[in-house]
């Protein structure tokens, strides 16, 4: 029989209120024991708790059998005063009676295993908590409510299409069916693989958005990388001197711009050193530059375009600072701001432009079909199996049949409608112990 597991849905600590999830068949059978009776169905009822003749305290109960619950099981709430002598109290008086503590995730994983949500709705609750911005919100609420599931549904349901036909002929080949009928297969799986490309080339507006846009400073020394740093973040971040080479490692800063969640990285001044310190930091500064989603070239008055040559993408953004000490330089082949971080010139501008560039990379009329690497592994082994069914479709429908199975399998492990086992754990260990 499955146990019946609690735990805390709010943070611990002292605070208003604490609330108690319970979930599982003994329930009801816990919240007799401590008194509360049995509370009608979603009716918040007021009950003196005690255990073992002692009381606990003057809480809030409400109860919602299965299999119209979160998990699918019964389970109760208790609404307690945030006390850490009440809290104590209860958890202690559940783990007298039998009740188990939850582990991480384990309320989702029920939900789940009891057909309540399906796999990435059950990340979308993880995320949803883990949401620090509106666009990370409003992602975690879709998926939530089945916009990925739907996705991937519709790619499964094309696939099951084409494969039908193909063991339609495997399987009757004495009936009276079209000659060829395999290879009919074949539009439906053209199709189907420029849809996963598509989903795979947009792969990154998930993850961007989830894991936070990647925005990097580099430029030579005493560009002024650190101290627009500063300015961007608010705060002294960084150390800004008038001594080349002061920032040796990267340093990096979270901040939300028009809603969406930046990791903004200041790097160490691109140029030649004898210093091993000051190599590896310009090694690193380059590094991540490489993987940045964004890259401002900060150029001070005189700076040269060398340290950008054969390292600059097209749309790099240039910032010329120290406006207020000389006349910059110009690039032409790049957007250009010109901005002083000791008047503010210019800040405000270059703020709306990065506004701009994250609404244009991030948002999308269509919903993402990736949110995590899992997702993008399970898409990139599903297109590789249609790939190789479709040239097989030409060759035996049995070699086709085989290779459609694998990709509708992999499509499947992302909603978990099939083979998730090996899946589950990872799935679930990140989530906090009252979800």
């Amino acid at each position: 029989m499955t146990s019946t597991v609690f735990a805390l849905a709010t943070p611990p600590g002292r605070g208003a209120i604490a609330i108690l999830r319970l979930s599982g068949p003994g329930t009801d059978a816990a919240l007799g024991a401590l008194g509360a009776g049995s509370p009608k169905p979603r009716l918040a009822s007021l009950r003196n708790l005690t255990h073992q003749g002692t009381v606990i305290d003057q809480a809030l109960v409400l109860r919602f059998p299965g299999p119209r619950s979160y998990t699918g099981e019964d389970c109760a709430e208790l609404h307690l005063h945030g006390g850490r002598a009440v809290v104590e109290a209860a958890l202690n008086a559940l783990i007298a009676l039998g009740l188990c503590p939850a582990e991480p995730g384990e309320f989702t994983r029920r939900a789940f295993e009891n057909g309540r949500m399906d796999l990435a709705q059950a990340e979308a609750v993880a995320d949803l908590i883990d949401a620090e911005t509106t666009a990370q919100a409003a992602q975690a609420l879709g998926q939530l409510d089945g916009a990925l599931s739907a996705t991937y549904g519709g790619f499964r349901r094309d696939l099951l299409t084409a494969l039908a036909l193909v063991e339609a002929e495997i399987d009757f080949p004495d009936e009276e069916i079209p000659d060829n009928l395999a290879r009919t297969a074949g539009p439906v799986l053209d199709r189907l693989a420029a849809d996963l490309r598509a989903a795979l080339s947009d792969a990154d507006r998930g993850r961007r958005v989830r894991e936070g846009y990647r925005i990097v400073l580099i430029g030579e020394t005493n560009a002024g990388k650190s101290s627009l740093f500063n300015a961007l973040v608010s705060r002294e971040a960084a150390i800004v001197t008038p001594i080349a080479g002061t920032t040796r490692d990267v340093l990096d800063a979270e901040l939300v711009i028009g809603g969406y969640a930046v990791t903004l990285s200041d790097t160490a001044g691109l140029r030649d050193s004898d210093d091993p310190i000051e190599a590896e930091g310009v090694r690193r500064a380059r590094a991540r530059a490489q993987d940045a989603d964004l890259r401002l070239w900060v150029r001070a008055p005189g700076d040269p375009e060398g340290a950008a040559a054969g390292f600059a993408r097209a749309d790099d953004l240039v910032v010329l600072t120290k406006a207020d000490l000389g006349t910059p330089g110009s690039s032409s082949n790049h957007d250009t701001i010109r901005l002083s971080t000791t008047t503010g010139q210019g800040l405000a501008e270059l703020h709306d432009w990065i506004a701009a560039r994250l609404a244009r990379d991030l948002s999308g009329t269509d919903f993402p079909a990736v949110t995590r690497e899992r997702h993008r592994l399970r898409l990139t082994e599903a297109l590789a199996a249609v790939e190789a069914g479709r040239i097989a479709l030409d060759i035996a429908p049995e070699m086709a049949a085989d290779d459609l199975r694998r990709a509708a399998d992999a499509l499947a492990r992302v909603t978990g409608a099939i083979g998730v086992e090996d899946v589950l754990g990872e799935v679930f260990s990140t989530f906090c112990i009252g979800k």
